[in-house]
């Protein structure tokens, strides 16, 4: 008779093939493997045993208890993380293998070891949580209908959002967190929040990248290299068992490397770049295929604390803006280029150099003030008095040479 739900879960957690409860049964009997349950983990100084492990070198020690024999009035043991350089902290309630191997006593007695505790046990599949029931055989109903029972046994389905099982103080279960659907020879690095690396590649056929739903199109052949890093997958349904891909116009920041892949990723502006470029505009960014970095996110800042920074282009730089481009800075602002088009691709009416317009200018008003004096001393004879209209003038035109070389020329532009 099949077992099904917790009962066949704890039974399945417990059994393996005939070879593996050999080797098992050998590490488990010399007393070096075991699976265990986390009972609580040491982050910071409000655990009580903070002092005891050894305060910061203790950060990631667990406190757990043996799997097959609980004694919840026994002081849980101690394990620390296995691996220093890459950390996956466990919850509270998930099953771990612990170690026993030696410690830094091992120059003085190489009897002397310490538990250590290997990755969290995948229970669920799942990178969210794989945390297991205290008592898996009966369970609250509370905890039972976060679960579907079947004959191979649990398959953790929540629905409402959270489970009663004790994941830790701040760690609250949620349900639309989905695993990332995986392709042949993908090595996937996924966090518990939908935030992963994906080192995969183009695949066609039946997995085929857009077939499935995904926003990388299948231009080139299998094995073509791509790299992604998402952080947040977006908005998501409540079915948080069911794989996803990522969706660059969903998730939250992301970072694609290509090799020949397409990326649809929208443009978050209305202009397009072709409106700025005499010929050969670049390819929209949703329709160019090839080698490229995009990087997708709500805002994204450059910044450098101690030197520049650098932009290169082998063909161009365009900038475009739902709104404006700024620049502000308290040095300098140099466009150094034999073409300036200001308004548009088409414009050609070339701007006038300030110097150089003022001195003919204020020559011209000169020569205008000399006539207006000679015309002062003109005695009228029978025509129109031009000795008054001159004396008119005159103040007029010596106010608009004052005016011309001294309020008419930028203080900030310049050009050659």
């Amino acid at each position: 008779m099949a077992k099904y739900g917790f009962t066949s879960l704890n039974s399945s957690l417990n059994s393996t093939s005939a070879a593996e409860e050999g080797v098992l049964n050998s590490l488990t009997q010399a007393g070096i493997i075991r699976a265990a349950r986390v009972i609580s983990i040491i982050l910071d100084d409000t655990h009580p045993r903070w002092e005891e492990v050894g305060e910061y070198n203790g950060i990631g020690t667990i406190e757990y208890q043996n799997i097959k024999e609980p004694n919840p009035s026994v002081s849980p043991s101690l394990a620390k993380p296995f691996n220093t350089n890459s950390r996956k902290y466990p919850l509270i309630n998930e099953v771990v293998y612990i170690l026993s191997l030696p410690n830094t006593s091992i120059g003085e007695f190489s009897s002397n070891q310490t538990s250590y505790y290997l990755e969290v046990v995948g229970l669920w599949n799942h990178p969210h949580h794989n945390a297991f029931p205290t008592n898996p055989s009966t369970p609250p109903d509370s905890q039972r209908k976060d679960y579907v029972e079947t004959e191979i046994g649990n398959i953790r389905r929540v629905t409402d959002q959270s489970t009663e099982i004790n994941l830790g103080s701040t760690f609250i279960e949620r349900s639309n967190i989905h695993p990332l659907q995986a392709f042949e020879g993908d090595y996937i690095l996924e966090g518990r929040w939908g935030n992963s690396i994906r080192l995969g590649s183009t695949v066609s056929g039946l997995n085929n990248w857009s077939v499935i739903g995904n926003n990388i199109y299948d231009v080139q052949s299998n094995g073509d290299p791509i790299t992604i890093i998402r952080n947040g997958q977006g908005e998501q349904t409540d079915e948080g068992w069911i794989p996803v891909t990522e969706n660059i116009n969903n998730d939250n920041s992301s970072i694609y490397l290509t090799s020949t892949q397409q990326i649809p990723l929208e443009s978050s502006t209305v202009a397009t770049l072709s409106k700025s470029y005499p010929s050969d505009p670049p390819v929209n960014i949703n329709e160019y295929a090839g080698k490229q970095i995009l990087l997708n996110s709500g805002r994204l800042v450059f910044n450098t604390y101690e030197d520049h920074i650098l932009l290169s282009s082998n063909l161009s730089i365009g900038l475009k803006a739902s709104k404006g481009i700024n620049i502000d800075t308290d040095g300098y602002f140099i466009a150094n280029t034999p073409d300036i088009k200001l308004g548009g691709k088409d414009a050609t009416e070339p701007l006038l150099k300030g110097d150089t317009t003022i001195d003919i200018l204020s020559e011209l008003v000169q020569q205008l003030i000399n006539l207006t004096i000679a015309l002062k001393t003109v005695t009228p004879s029978g025509g129109p008095a031009v000795a008054p209209s001159a004396t008119t003038l005159e103040p007029l035109l010596r106010k608009i040479k004052t005016q011309l070389q001294t309020t008419t020329k930028s203080e900030v532009s310049k050009t050659l």
